[in-house]
């Protein structure tokens, strides 16, 4: 593959990736296999697809300024710090790990991250409906500390499974549930994305590309999601998932 294909092949994922995460989330099944698919080895791949897609969460987090800012502070930190200890420990556990034990687990990865995603309102409306959430609101921090590990060693389905927690402990405000997955994604996300510098696994090149690329496809997406209706793209995003979990499976053997 040609020098110019390849950045072709890259920013249009990366866009289209951009503009996913701004309506549905499911970015990460475009940029990961298209950094795969040009050479990129599956760990190094992983840690440039989550500094080209970092930048978006900041800019979803000052949507929600107002929300964020009305919860207690000492919270708020808690919650941050977990997170970071989390995605730092998730992103040194990925680069202690074998690339050919994460090339095995790719696929399984990327099935599970698209079974979150199309189970994934299914979970929260059944988490916001429960009736234990007095008893279940405990786990609050060892779950999220769980749930960043899973993040900052691989990014796909992020936000579903913190959107899922937040509203299981009793979090019955939407927006502010979208808040928080927003700033607690973008703080694991950099202290990960830091960890995989400073480990030499990214790619730079292709990773500032990809995300100019990814944070102009945010922009256009934050304009499509008003017109386009979501269950048609959450319907491309599970089908994406599906064909490119089908293919690493089929890679790995």
């Amino acid at each position: 593959m040609d020098a110019t294909t390849q950045f072709l092949l890259l920013a249009c994922a990366a866009f289209a990736a951009g503009v996913l995460n701004a309506i549905a989330g499911g970015g990460t099944f475009l940029t990961f296999p298209a950094l795969v698919y040009t050479g990129v080895p599956p760990i190094a791949a992983n840690a440039t697809s989550a500094l080209a897609v970092c930048p978006g969460y900041l800019g979803s987090t000052l949507g929600f300024r107002q929300e964020l800012a009305a919860l207690p502070r000492r919270q708020l930190v808690r919650e941050m710090l977990i997170c970071a200890a989390g995605g730092l420990a998730g992103a040194l556990l990925l680069l202690v790990t074998p690339a050919k034990v994460f090339a095995g687990v790719v696929p399984w990865l990327l099935l599970f991250a698209t079974a979150l995603f199309a189970f994934g309102p299914r979970i929260a409306r059944w988490a916001g409906g429960s009736e234990e959430e007095g008893s279940l609101a405990r786990w609050r921090y060892p779950a999220l500390a769980l749930v960043a590990l899973y993040g900052g060693y691989f990014n796909g389905g992020l936000g579903i499974l913190l959107m899922a927690l937040y509203l299981l402990v009793g979090e019955t405000r939407l927006h502010t549930v979208n808040g928080l997955k927003n700033l607690n994604s973008f703080v694991l996300s950099v202290l990960s994305v830091a960890a995989f510098a400073l480990g030499g696994a990214i790619v730079w090149k292709q990773a500032l590309l990809m995300a100019v690329f990814a944070t102009l496809g945010g922009f256009a997406g934050a304009r499509l999601a008003k017109r386009l209706p979501v269950a048609w793209v959450r319907t491309i995003v599970i089908v994406t998932g599906l064909v490119m979990s089908a293919l690493f499976f089929l890679r790995a053997n």
